[in-house]
């Protein structure tokens, strides 16, 4: 049994690390900012996440008593990844690009984090161009 449990434990630890490292060479080689985005909200996050399920199964195996620490602190970094990459792709939309420039939703559709502020300036009036001499 033990040594099942170093065998899990083990390729638990080189997957986290894969991950880890995949994860760090797309922030790095990746083009732009956001398909940078994607490498550590995506394999960062499954590194780290191995590496932790890793640590967990070795108090269980190998420890006193089972750690359900490192459980809590995988669940949170699951469900805030994904969150915090959507807060920066939605920062850099709006610091980048203009709603003209996106590709178009459909009809009676548009992109839910322009859709107040476009049509209100929209109502008063202003174009683009407006929009951009107001942000400067």
């Amino acid at each position: 049994m033990e040594q099942i449990g170093e065998i899990l434990i083990s390729a638990l630890l080189v997957l986290g690390g894969l991950f880890g490292l995949v994860g760090s060479y797309g922030l790095v080689k990746l083009p732009d900012q956001m398909t940078r985005l994607h490498a550590p909200t995506k394999a960062a996050t499954l590194g780290v996440g191995g590496v932790l399920i890793a640590s967990l199964m070795w108090f269980a195996f190998f420890g006193e008593a089972p750690s359900w620490h490192e459980l809590l602190i995988t669940l949170f970094l699951f469900l805030t990844a994904p969150i915090t990459g959507m807060m920066i792709s939605k920062a850099n939309m709006h610091l980048t690009w203009e709603p003209d420039e996106l590709p178009h939703c459909g009809p009676d559709m548009q992109w839910a984090t322009y859709g107040d502020s476009a049509e209100r300036s929209l109502m008063d009036g202003e174009t683009s161009q407006d929009q951009r001499d107001h942000r400067e």
